[in-house]
């Protein structure tokens, strides 16, 4: 099983990737050894985790959430959602 997350640190930064293992992910981001965005801004936080049956298709999600503003993210964030209906 592989996961989607996004990850928030204390500058309100947000981070997309995506992990067969977020837990030990989020470890190596924090220490360091993950992304070079992670690397440059510690203290990574999950705040967002979506699962897929395999690498292909959490990939394809992972994509897709980068390429959002960050407004439509933080609507995934905080409902689920990444549109509120009005």
């Amino acid at each position: 099983m592989y996961s989607v997350y996004i990850l928030r640190n204390s500058k309100n930064d947000l981070y997309v990737g995506s992990s067969n293992n977020v837990e030990e992910r989020v470890k190596r981001h924090n220490s360091g050894q993950g992304a070079e965005f992670t690397k440059r801004n510690k203290g990574f936080k999950l705040v967002y985790e979506e699962s897929y049956p395999n690498l292909i298709e959490a990939r394809r999600r992972e994509k897709q959430i980068k390429g959002w503003r960050r407004e439509k993210k933080e609507n995934l964030i905080k409902t689920g959602v990444p549109f509120i209906k009005k």
